[in-house]
C-alpha cells in the first residue's frame, strides 16, 4: 500500500511538472519585472485555458496526496 502511494505521489507530480512548463510563457522575464502589463489582462482561450485549469487541478490533488500521506504514514 505504501509503495503504490508513493508512486501515485510520484506520477502526479510529474504530471504537475509537464503541465506547468507546457504552459506558454508569452512576455517571458520582461513581464516578471513589469516591462510587460498587458500579459496580465489577457484572457486564456482553448488550449492555454485547459492547460491552466488542469495545472490547478492537478495541484490540488498533489496537495491532498501530500497531506493524506503525512496522516497515514
Amino acid at each position: 500500500m505504501e509503495t503504490a502511494f508513493y508512486l501515485a505521489i510520484i506520477l502526479v507530480s510529474l504530471v504537475l511538472m509537464a503541465v506547468i512548463l507546457l504552459q506558454s510563457k508569452a512576455s517571458g522575464f520582461s513581464g516578471a519585472f513589469g516591462g510587460d502589463t498587458s500579459a496580465i489582462y489577457r484572457t486564456r482561450r482553448g488550449l492555454e485555458r485547459t492547460l491552466f485549469q488542469l495545472a490547478i487541478g492537478v495541484a490540488f490533488v498533489f496537495v491532498v496526496l501530500s497531506i493524506i500521506g503525512q496522516w497515514l504514514l
